[in-house]
């Protein structure tokens, strides 16, 4: 095990003999967005006397007037380093940004490439208590940690990740001592450190390899035990030596003992939060302005503004794709006898026809949307529409109904779905077959789902891009795809473990278990801001795929921490971006847009009616 640095005094690669070829570290040259800039353990200082930057390099730095940076480290593993920045000016200054750089390897080159060579960094900036867990994405072997042992870490933000860098990146690392000056809120609030002349403050790091992500977090010396992060309102959770319980639905910031801090949520009842979400779906997300089905849509809804958002060209802004959350949810509520069944089935009814006269043509194509020009069929689409209609069938009984739902995967598998790792289909195709009864369609349905899962299980790492090259919401559908055929169980556990490593363990709800997703603000939202989100909907396909293999518990944890993206009274958002900031704008917050978030609660009623917890 060694660490490489570069004639300046920095890490450039870390190296494990159980991980030949692994750098751990973004390479310049290789990962060509990576450059000088963002080498390991540079940065920058926001002051009351200026701002300014340093480089990567050991010894002394002076980025500010008045302000000294003494960065040492010991050149072996474990690698131990100390950043001490001292105000030798003659007057007090106050810093309000202080960030580091550690440019750990997560990116998506390929699925081989993410799986041999590339980390999940799973980062937790909790106040005195925080680290980061770079963990390769195969899920196996040895793990790297960078912990703090003295100061604190209070936010990350995150540069590098633009239009450029594109959705295969997950960008550049920055953890921060303090983010106030930028955004002072942020992870429940920044502190101000203010120096008096001659006075200092220092920043530990040990980093070194660990055998597993439980050896690690046992070194890193939790300073409180922390079980639950979500209970419904009203119920008591118990955060190390704390009781606390609230009547708000919310994300909720608990101090922990040392200086460290975490949160957590309580959330309505189910029952309770999906009727508010459906009656508030019923009066924002339909554009009643317009004639004909199209007025019987649902779209995305500006929360700020209060007006529906036009589709303007942008794909993931249509009345069609990810939109069908909104209906399918309605479907779950209606199942159920839930909310005001007549508007629920005079909602249902219109919308069916709206789907059948722009979302699908007669040879069971799915369009992306009404009035949206596609140059190829976007197969994701597929199995949401199918599956619309299957329930559909199950509420109202028409027989055309579960033809055109079995239509659309005959015309989805004939495009070439055998290919794709597709969001639901695997679940819509046994269901659509058990409808169907016994006959020659559903048998065809079957075996086109048995030689789609040989297909998969015969390519090990060697996975073919989809939207992005490599992604949880491609890991998922396999998990549950090899689940639900049951006949590569070696296969199904590996993929298994690829999934999990997505998730990280940090002790928040926003956190812990959640697959990482970098980009859906970008695509989804109205701020356009790339960017970790915390948690993304789609977070919840590891929820459906490990309620199959039976961990109910973990799948039970993430369905009820996605309901983050609500509010108490019904609203939602469709991005929660995580850093402090993203490129310099200020994040941790919600995008201002609901739009596709309706699949956390949509696919929880769906497997919990399926699994239900023991």
């Amino acid at each position: 095990m060694i660490v490489t640095f570069h004639e300046d005094g920095f890490p450039l690669r870390f190296t494990h003999p159980g991980l030949p070829g692994h750098p751990f570290l973004l390479q310049e040259g290789t990962d060509v967005w990576h450059t000088p800039a963002h080498r390991w353990g540079s940065g920058f200082a926001v002051t009351s006397r200026g701002s300014g930057r340093w480089g990567a390099g050991g010894g002394a730095h002076e980025p500010v007037p008045g302000l000294e940076l003494t960065v040492t480290r010991e050149h072996r593993l474990p690698l131990v380093e100390t950043y001490t920045w001292t105000n030798t000016g003659d007057d007090p200054l106050t810093i309000g940004s202080l960030a580091l750089s550690l440019p750990i390897r997560d990116v998506y080159d390929s699925a081989e490439d993410s799986l041999s060579r590339a980390c999940h960094a799973h980062v937790w900036t909790g106040g005195a208590w925080s680290w980061v867990l770079a963990q390769p994405m195969a899920g196996t072997g040895p793990v790297l940690g960078t912990i703090v042992r003295e100061g604190a870490l209070w936010a990350y933000s995150v540069e590098s990740r633009n239009i450029g860098s594109g959705s295969n990146a997950r960008g550049h690392i920055l953890l921060h001592v303090t983010d106030h000056a930028r955004n002072p809120e942020a992870f429940g609030g920044q502190p101000e450190i203010t120096l008096a002349p001659g006075q200092s403050h220092t920043l530990k790091l040990e980093t070194d390899f660990h055998a597993s992500v439980a050896d690690f977090l046992a070194a890193t010396d939790p300073p409180a035990e922390i079980g639950d992060l979500v209970a419904e309102t009203g119920t008591a959770l118990r955060v190390g030596e704390r009781s606390i319980v609230s009547a708000e639905h919310g994300v909720h910031h608990v101090d922990l003992p040392g200086g460290s801090r975490t949160a957590v949520l309580f959330h309505l009842p189910q029952r309770e939060l999906v009727e508010r979400r459906v009656a508030r779906i019923l009066a924002d997300h339909r554009p009643l302005h317009l004639d004909g089905p199209e007025r019987h849509a649902f779209v995305c809804f500006d929360n700020d503004t209060g007006l529906t958002q036009p589709t303007a060209g942008w794909g993931d802004w249509t009345d069609g794709a990810e939109r069908l959350a909104m209906p399918a949810l309605l479907q779950q509520a209606r199942l159920r006898g839930w909310g005001d069944t007549a508007a629920v089935d005079e909602a249902l009814h219109a919308w069916a026809a709206f789907a059948r006269t722009w979302l699908v043509s007669e040879d069971g194509t799915v369009n992306r949307g009404s009035h949206f020009p596609e140059r190829r069929p976007r197969l994701y689409n597929v199995p949401w529409l199918a599956h619309f209609f299957a329930d559909q069938y199950r509420l109202y009984g028409s027989p055309a109904d579960l033809d055109l739902a079995a239509r659309v995967i005959e015309r989805a598998y004939a495009l070439g779905a055998r290919d794709h790792l597709l969001i639901g289909l695997p679940e819509v195709v046994n269901l659509v077959a058990d409808l169907l009864g016994d006959g020659e369609r559903a048998t065809a349905l079957r075996e086109e789902l048995t030689k789609h899962a040989a297909h998969f299980a015969g390519l090990g790492g060697a996975l073919p891009s989809h939207e992005v090259n490599y992604e949880q919401s491609m890991v998922a559908p396999l998990v549950t795809l090899l689940a639900l055929d049951g006949g590569y169980p070696e296969e199904l556990e590996r993929a298994v473990r690829w999934l999990r490593a997505f998730g990280g363990p940090q002790p928040h709800v926003r956190l812990r278990d959640i697959g990482i997703r970098h980009w859906d603000g970008f695509w989804f939202g109205r701020n356009r801001q790339y960017g970790d989100v915390f948690p993304h909907h789609w977070s919840v396909l590891t929820a459906v795929a490990l309620a199959q293999v039976g961990d109910h518990g973990t799948a039970a944890d993430i369905f009820r921490a996605n309901l983050a993206h609500y509010t108490g009274d019904g609203a939602a958002t469709c991005a929660f971006v995580m850093p402090s900031c993203v490129e310099g704008v200020p994040a941790h917050r919600p995008d201002p847009l609901a739009n596709d978030q309706d699949w956390s609660l949509t696919l929880w009623l769906r497997t919990t009616a399926d699994h239900p917890a023991p």
